[in-house]
């Protein structure tokens, strides 16, 4: 595989620029099931017109699964944030302001987020009685349909030069509650070891979605449980730290 040049390597995958698109490779090992999904949820997602790089192809490419995207020129949220520190509030309202339009938007053929949480707790190595109190909690939280990202966090917004923001990676996508997807957005932070700015975006979105932090935190346990899943070692002590720390009543 010849490309221009690379822009990320992940565990699994590694990005690529070339001319004017970005070609995602996937490893063999990955699924061909969820290389489609993420195709498919795009896809989606663009119907509701929200600023992303639109899918062009999914195809093989020296036997393994590539989808092919349009390539935004400009650098990460999450870059803008570490070289200029001192606009990190000005960057913080433009996250969140962001946020809120992805979850203003509904895609009804998306996965629902209910589900694949529910899917997600079971796959966990936690005991019984744990696993059934996340399953009731989350069967008890309110029923939503806004589109949530999944991973929303300024690693995946790029940021053109006009200042124009683009969001990436639609791979977990869902339809559900925005409260879910703020919440894990608050605990990608804190895996980043970003806890002070956790805290001020958690404040930030609250007040702008006019939701009681309460609430959000109420999602904290269940959403802490799934991300377990498929964090490393020490992103899993983390997580279930959140977990084992619940009062079920």
């Amino acid at each position: 595989m010849e490309f221009e040049k690379v822009l990320a390597e992940r565990e699994n995958k590694t990005i690529y620029k070339d001319k004017n698109t970005t070609v995602k490779v996937f490893n063999e090992e990955y699924k061909k099931y969820d290389i489609l999904n993420e195709a498919l949820n795009t896809a989606r997602i663009e119907e509701t017109g929200l600023n992303i790089p639109k899918v062009l192809e999914v195809k093989k490419i020296e036997g393994k699964w590539a989808i092919v995207l349009e390539y935004v020129e400009g650098k990460t949220l999450a870059k803008l944030m570490e070289e200029n520190p001192e606009k990190i509030d000005e960057y913080l309202e433009m996250f969140v302001d962001l946020q809120l339009e992805v979850q203003s938007k509904t895609c009804f053929n998306l996965n629902k987020l209910k589900d694949k949480m529910q899917s997600k707790i079971s796959q966990t190595d936690l005991d019984a009685t744990t696993r059934y109190e996340l399953h009731t909690r989350l069967d008890a939280m309110p029923k939503h349909n806004k589109v949530c990202h999944g991973d929303f966090n300024p690693s995946n917004i790029i940021v053109s030069d006009d200042g124009e923001m683009h969001i990436l990676d639609w791979s977990h996508a869902t339809q559900g509650n925005a409260s879910a997807d703020a919440a894990r957005t608050y605990l990608l932070f804190v895996l980043s070891g970003q806890t002070e700015l956790a805290n001020k975006y958690l404040d930030l979105f609250c007040k702008k979605s006019d939701t009681a932090k309460q609430y959000v935190q109420q999602w904290m346990p269940i959403v802490a449980a799934s991300q377990s899943v498929k964090g490393n070692p020490e992103e899993r002590e983390l997580l279930l730290s959140w977990v084992n720390v619940v009062d079920y009543e």
